[in-house]
């Protein structure tokens, strides 16, 4: 996939998660303000979007320490 497949917003999303510890603030107002999304539909879509290759060309580094995390947490709850 060309990575002119990804919208706006999930560029937005992935943008985020690689920056939002740089912020002033708790991620969840970082999401709300900049993206006008909810915490739990934000987190939905992201589950989705980093399944996408279109995501991990568009940056390889957050979209598998993303994969690790929920991979991580998903064998804890086994």
């Amino acid at each position: 996939m060309a990575l002119d497949s990804l919208t706006d917003t999930e560029i937005a999303m992935l943008d985020l998660e690689e920056q939002w510890y740089t912020t002033a603030g708790r991620k969840e107002d970082a999401i709300d303000e900049q993206l006008g999304l909810k915490p739990v539909r934000y987190y939905q879509l992201l589950n989705r979007l980093v399944e996408r290759q279109a995501a991990l060309a568009y940056t390889p580094i957050t979209v598998n320490r993303l994969r690790r995390l929920r991979t991580g947490a998903s064998s804890t709850h086994g």
